[in-house]
Formats: C-alpha cells, sequence, structure tokens
C-alpha cells in the first residue's frame, strides 16, 4: 500500500468544491456575439447553414442586440450583406448600406453595448474576394485604402472598435492611420492577426455570400501547417497598432493561442467559427451530444489556452446557461 498524503480527488469532493478550486473560468462579458445584417425591414430569416442563427434588417438587428445585452453580453460584431456588389467593393463603405446603419442604430439603442465591425471587401466585391484583382492576382497594396475607407465609415457610423479581417499585409498601420488622421484615435483595432485558410468559414461564406467566384484565398489567408509565421503576423500587428489580436479558427489552433499568450502581452481573442459551431448543431440535433456541455467545455478549452475574448455564434445560448 501506497501511503498517499496528496490525494487530488479530496479537491473533487463537491460542486461546492471544485467551484473554489477551478483554475479557469467563463464569464458572459467574455463573449461577442456576430450579427448578420441584410437589407429590408421587418427582416428576420434563419439562416439555412447556420441553425439558430438569423439575417436581421436593421430594426430586427437592434432588438437582437438589446436582448444580447440584457443577457449579458458587452459586444456584438457586425457583418453584412450588401444592397449591390462592383469590383471595388465600394459598397462596404457606403454610409446609407445596411452594415453602417446597424451600428448607427445599435449605438443609438443600446449606448453600453460594445459595436464590433468587421473590415473586410469579400462580402461587397463582385469577385467575393478580399482585395483588388488583377488578372486573378489580389493587389495587396492597393487593397490598403479601399479597406481604411471601410474602417472609416464604420467609425463615423459609431463602431467602437474595427476587426480587419482581409489578411493582406500592412493593413493594421494603414487603417490607425487612417483613422487617426480624421479624429477617431480611440476607436481601437481587433486584428484577426492569425487567419489560417480553413475549411471551416463554409457555413459563414453560404451566410454573407462571399465564397470567391475563382480560386481561393490561399494567397493571403494563413496556411494551416504554419505555426511560427502565425507568430511574425501577431507582431506584425502589434507593431503596426492592433489594440487586440485574434486567433481564427479557434478550436483546431490552440496551440497557436497558448503560444501567442505566452509570447504576448496583449489581450487575445478567438473566433470560434461557423464550422465548428454548425457540426455541433447538426451532431446536437441528431441527439449525438449533450449540446450544453460540449459548448462550455470548448468555450473553456479557449479560456485556458489563453483567450480572453471570444466570438461565438453560441453566445446567446451560453449567456442563458450562465444565466440559469
Amino acid at each position: 500500500m501506497f501511503d498517499l498524503t496528496y490525494r487530488p480527488r479530496r479537491l473533487r469532493t463537491s460542486q461546492g468544491m471544485r467551484d473554489l478550486v477551478r483554475e479557469t473560468s467563463l464569464d458572459v462579458s467574455d463573449l461577442i456575439y456576430p450579427l448578420f445584417i441584410v437589407p429590408g425591414t421587418g427582416v428576420r430569416e434563419e439562416i439555412s447553414s447556420l441553425p439558430g442563427q438569423y439575417h436581421l434588417s436593421v430594426d430586427e438587428a437592434v432588438k437582437v442586440a438589446q436582448e444580447a445585452y440584457d443577457l449579458g453580453i458587452r459586444g456584438v460584431e457586425i457583418f453584412g450583406i450588401p444592397t449591390y456588389k462592383d469590383e471595388r467593393g465600394s459598397s462596404a463603405w457606403d454610409l446609407a448600406e445596411p452594415v453602417q446603419q446597424a451600428i448607427k442604430a445599435i449605438r443609438q439603442a443600446v449606448p453600453d453595448l460594445l459595436v464590433v465591425s468587421d473590415v473586410c471587401l469579400c462580402q461587397f466585391t463582385s469577385t467575393g474576394h478580399c482585395g483588388m484583382i488583377d488578372e486573378h492576382e489580389i493587389l495587396n497594396d492597393e487593397t490598403l485604402p479601399l479597406l481604411c475607407q471601410v474602417a472609416v465609415s464604420h467609425a463615423q457610423a459609431g463602431a467602437h472598435m474595427v476587426a480587419p479581417s482581409d489578411m493582406m499585409d500592412g493593413r493594421v498601420g494603414a487603417i490607425r492611420e487612417a483613422l487617426d488622421a480624421v479624429g477617431f484615435k480611440n476607436v481601437s483595432i481587433m486584428s484577426y492577426a492569425a487567419k489560417y485558410a480553413s475549411a471551416y468559414y463554409g457555413p459563414f461564406r453560404d451566410a454573407v455570400h462571399s465564397a470567391p467566384k475563382f480560386g481561393d484565398r490561399k494567397s493571403y489567408q494563413m496556411d494551416p501547417g504554419n505555426r511560427l509565421e502565425a507568430m511574425r503576423e501577431i507582431e506584425l500587428d502589434i507593431v503596426e497598432g492592433a489594440d487586440i489580436i485574434m486567433i481564427k479558427p479557434a478550436l483546431c489552433y490552440l496551440d497557436i493561442v497558448r503560444e501567442a499568450r505566452d509570447q504576448y502581452n496583449m489581450p487575445l481573442a478567438v473566433y470560434n467559427v461557423s464550422g465548428e459551431y454548425a457540426m455541433v448543431k447538426t451532431a446536437a440535433a441528431q441527439g449525438l451530444i449533450d449540446e450544453q456541455r460540449l459548448v462550455l467545455e470548448t468555450m473553456m478549452s479557449f479560456k485556458r489556452a489563453g483567450a480572453k475574448i471570444i466570438i461565438t455564434y453560441h453566445a446567446m445560448d451560453i449567456a442563458r446557461w450562465l444565466k440559469a
């Protein structure tokens, strides 16, 4: 017989004991909820590829934003489908378009809710790509002024934070300079610093009609096999002025999250992306999993790896579960 003086199970004997010694916790204030804005009024249509998520007109988005805030969620991220598309994606910086109108309306109706805006062109270009095109080549430097126009328009509409997701080199520095030049020094930047060319984005591209019309995005989004490159990307964005760094997707890249947490003393976000969400919803609908337990365990893995901020389509459900 071994004389065990340390018995780890002593600290697992009850829920109260387990709560007392828990090393990692999940709070509703960690969550950001994505919203999908579409033209029109009175629109609330479920997205077939994202069960439980909706295409929302501006008036309906305001209602959902208020509901999220009442549940304790402190931030929403705005995505949208425009009324028109062209090669440059000019609807992305049009103040009359649904995204800008939603930002403005939510700020007015729910003033204490943090409004984050996605800065990219893929939803607004006729090509479905995140930048300007020349002979099927995505042009980096020529795209930066367009992204700056998008970010400034979001700030003019009232966004607290802009989140560039395009993965063009130098876009964080360009956006920071553009915002500062017109007086938006307090608008922060959450950079999609390490965004991988992932198969997990499929349902999102269906939701916002942003699939590329040709080729793929591997020339600007990261190779899933690269770890050290992610650290270089993160460092570049920090130097250029990012206030928060993000890793996307979340679940398959927890090693990147952990390494980023260890290396950089910056607020760290993850995006629990559409494919991750859709797989859970599909398995839950088939009765294969306990959805609540699995989702909360997944969220805890993001926190344990080092993330503070979690962008997730599960946010409303999580808020209700935590409240209950």
